[in-house]
């Protein structure tokens, strides 16, 4: 196969092109607009690769979608490009709107435009996998709201059935580009996948995010904050194993079928800022704990509670679960990020980032 991958520059489709450039004989075109999460040097073990191919283009700009999609004739598109960090969704949504929402747009328009020129088997084998998020659900009961012991308790999980109540700007416009994918489907035959994820972490994760932003600070003897009482929970899935969950179903996958992808991993935010603290205590250890910098600050507005995902649907029907426990898969970041200070700093300062765009540029303008 031949897939675009939108976003490959990121923190997951980085992780997506690197699993398929050295674990399958299909080739990637990478469609990235380098904002300040997305960095080229995630992809420096495959870049070399004569199956992997980097466009810097906008999802927004539908003629270089176009030219895309009529040079490199894909047989499937991997849709991950998006703004993510709810924080910036809630100071600055417009981005968001642009990116998730009307980005999500032109590129189902182009890609249909391209699916109807394609001969009927063409079209049969063509697939168009759009990656979102589990915070579309809203968020889900807690603990601390029910009766009874929290050991005794049966808490329910997202399931593909759950029905949509986004809370912030970020998992709204990701809510609409779901609804705009099953519109294309529905309405003009475009055959869509669409998976939703749990929070993900491991190596290459920009650092805004909280488990690289505590690792980071921790080692920087700076604060490490916490929302609220750090009682939030999420379900943590290491980005390695999603990105064998999302090729599986780009290829085995049914079209017009939802798939839920979790960890299996509830944790506290509290609970993982002190396992990374433990995990530094024993690797890089110092005169005081790491934990005693984390400090607790005022709560976002409209702090989702609790996620949690049902992967069951992707066990029976595709035979997926992850390979890594929070304890292996946290404690394989922490020493990434330990043994690749450069990169953190690279990504941070964006100095990598220029002088890789200004080798690209130089190469296309000698063409």
């Amino acid at each position: 196969m031949k897939l675009i991958v939108t976003g490959g520059a990121g923190f997951i489709g980085s992780a997506v092109i690197r699993h398929i450039i050295k674990n399958t004989n299909d080739s990637v075109i990478n469609l990235d607009k380098l904002t300040y999460a997305g960095n080229l040097e995630s992809l420096d073990s495959v870049e070399g690769s004569d199956r992997y191919v980097f466009e810097q283009v906008d999802i927004c700009d539908r003629t270089e979608l176009d030219r895309i999609f009529k040079q490199h004739k894909p047989d499937g598109v991997m849709h991950l490009a998006a703004e993510s960090h709810v924080d910036r969704s809630i100071t600055g949504p417009a981005e968001f709107i642009q990116t998730n929402i009307v980005g999500t747009y032109t590129l189902l328009e182009a890609a249909r435009g391209y699916w109807n020129s394609l001969t009927d088997s063409g079209k049969l084998a063509f697939r168009f996998h759009h990656i979102s998020t589990d915070e579309v659900y809203g968020d889900l009961p807690h603990p601390s709201e029910q009766e009874g012991s929290i050991e005794n308790q049966e808490l329910p999980l997202f399931t593909e059935q759950t029905a949509y109540a986004p809370s912030s700007p970020y998992s709204a416009s990701k809510a609409s580009s779901d609804h705009l994918v099953r519109a294309w489907l529905r309405t003009y035959g475009l055959p869509t996948i669409i998976t939703n994820c749990s929070n993900n972490y491991g190596p290459y994760h920009f650092p805004e995010k909280l488990i690289p932003l505590v690792i980071l600070n921790a080692l920087d003897d700076k604060d490490l904050p916490i929302y609220g009482k750090g009682d939030q929970i999420r379900d943590w899935l290491y980005v390695e194993d999603h990105a064998r969950a999302l090729y599986k179903i780009v290829t085995e996958g049914e079209v017009g079928e939802t798939y839920n992808i979790g960890g299996h991993n509830e944790k506290q935010n509290i609970e993982v800022v002190q396992t990374i603290c433990s995990i530094l205590d024993e690797l890089v250890p110092k005169a005081t704990k790491y934990a005693d910098q984390i400090t607790y600050v005022t709560d976002r507005p409209g702090h989702d509670r609790r996620y949690a995902i049902d992967s069951s649907k992707m066990q029976k029907e595709l035979g997926w679960t992850p390979v890594e426990t929070f304890e292996t898969g946290l404690r394989k970041t922490v020493q990434w990020y330990l043994d690749n200070q450069k990169w953190c700093i690279n990504v941070q300062d964006g100095s990598y980032q220029r002088e890789r765009l200004g080798e690209i540029n130089t190469e296309t303008q000698g063409k």
